[in-house]
């Protein structure tokens, strides 16, 4: 894969650059292992090195798909596979408008919380219960820190009974949990 060719055939035209071409229909032959590594941060890296110039992994990014292999950077012709510590993309960003969630990944991938997109609670690696959002192409993205608490500053309680209840948020006309709440058994203090 020729990184230096795929940026000049975007240069100029930055709004080209940054479009996901159509994955979907690119079928190559794993080609395979590159030595790159997405950080649970979402950053970067080459040869254990970080990316030095942050347009290439901006533009690798487009070209990034989950397969039955793992993660792959695809071409028409080559299809690399790649590591990735969690999640390839990362939610940095949370709007509420048109009553719908609105969240924005660090490479701007533009998605809406709905049916389609809808928010789950899995495990990172360290073992932390963290909601994700899926992108594209089979890739998902992490809500950041501060994209979480973001929510939890918005989201409404719904009893469930049995002493439980749950945080969400209305997106859409849809319920998406956030998480459960145990009540307290009462009783006084020993």
């Amino acid at each position: 894969m020729n990184i230096d060719r795929l940026l000049q055939q975007g240069s100029g035209d930055e709004e080209r650059a940054s479009a996901i071409p159509p994955l979907d229909e690119w079928h190559p032959a794993l080609s395979g292992d590159m030595n790159i590594f997405i950080h649970a941060d979402g950053s970067w890296s080459h040869e254990g090195q970080p990316f030095g110039r942050p347009k290439v992994a901006r533009l690798l990014a487009t070209l990034l798909r989950l397969d039955d292999e793992g993660y792959c950077l695809v071409t028409p012709v080559e299809r690399w596979r790649i590591k990735v510590e969690d999640l390839p993309l990362v939610a940095v960003e949370a709007d509420f408008r048109d009553n719908a969630w609105w969240f924005t990944t660090q490479f701007d991938d533009v998605v809406r919380l709905d049916a389609d997109h809808p928010l789950s609670v899995t495990l990172t690696p360290q073992g932390e219960a963290v909601p994700q959002l899926p992108v594209r192409f089979g890739l998902a993205a992490r809500l950041h820190r501060n994209v979480y608490y973001q929510l939890v500053e918005a989201a409404e309680t719904r009893d469930l009974g049995n002493g439980t209840s749950e945080i969400g948020l209305m997106s859409t006309g849809q319920w998406f949990a956030l998480g459960r709440l145990d009540e307290e058994p009462s009783g006084e203090a020993p």
